[in-house]
């Protein structure tokens, strides 16, 4: 039996997002510990949240590729949902690891709980590369036209449909972000039909594309532990230097 082709592009795309989120969590923890100066607005300033809106954007594209490719390998529902646990467990030691560092703004609904709700619409949906493309711009376009503050609460603003931005450390709603993914999964199933060798090509040779590969396929982990190794190491850093 052979076994299924590696999509050596998609990892390397995954991969570049978490290099860059990796950036830029250092560089907010960096700012949260007083060593960037000047002190840097990463709600405000447009330098940071520009670079915010391409990473989770470039993320959540790679959710909807790679559910592309998953539909066409005809990937098992329970290798789905063994996967979708991983996610969506990690995305409650989130909340709790944010309820311990920042209790006023914990996150409730950050990229992993988006992921978590987004991947069995993307899985069950019966809609081809058409209808994503529609699901996906009516997502994107939704927020700006309805809003209502019944949506603003802890236990709804998830929606994505408020009238103002919860204060949380991250905020990743289904509305609009479903609309990227649902683009994803479009432009996926457009591409494996007519030129799959975009996705599957090679990458040059050499170490740099090989470890963005490494990480496009650990994106979870790697996700998960970036964090606390880098808070953990910036803190040690600070007790040294007293």
């Amino acid at each position: 039996m052979t076994s299924a082709p590696r999509f050596l592009r998609l990892d390397a795309l995954r991969g570049l997002a978490m290099v860059w989120m990796t950036v830029f969590h250092f560089c907010f923890d960096l700012n949260q510990a007083g060593w960037l100066q000047p002190r840097q607005s990463f709600t405000d300033d447009p330098f940071w949240t520009g670079q915010r809106l391409v990473i989770v954007s470039t993320f959540l594209l790679c959710v909807g590729l790679s559910q592309a490719v998953a539909r066409q390998a005809q990937v098992p529902t329970r290798r789905f949902l063994r996967r979708w646990l991983q996610i969506a467990g990690c995305a409650v030691l989130v909340s709790l690891g944010s309820m311990w560092m920042f209790p006023n703004s914990w996150i409730s609904f950050g990229v992993l709980h988006a992921v978590a709700v987004m991947l069995p619409l993307l899985r069950w949906l019966p809609l081809g590369a058409i209808g994503w493309a529609v699901l996906g711009t009516v997502a994107l376009l939704l927020p700006a036209f309805v809003a209502h503050p019944g949506f603003d609460g802890r236990w709804t603003n998830w929606i994505g449909l408020v009238t103002r931005l919860p204060v949380t450390q991250d905020y990743v709603p289904l509305l609009p972000w479903l609309g990227v993914a649902a683009w994803g999964q479009a432009i996926g199933l457009g591409v494996l039909a007519r030129w799959p060798a975009l996705l599957q090509g090679p990458l040059p040779a050499g170490r740099p594309a090989d470890a963005l590969v490494w990480m496009g396929r650990h994106a979870l982990s790697w996700y998960m532990l970036h964090q606390p190794v880098m808070i953990g190491a910036i803190t040690a850093a600070g007790w040294l230097l007293r």
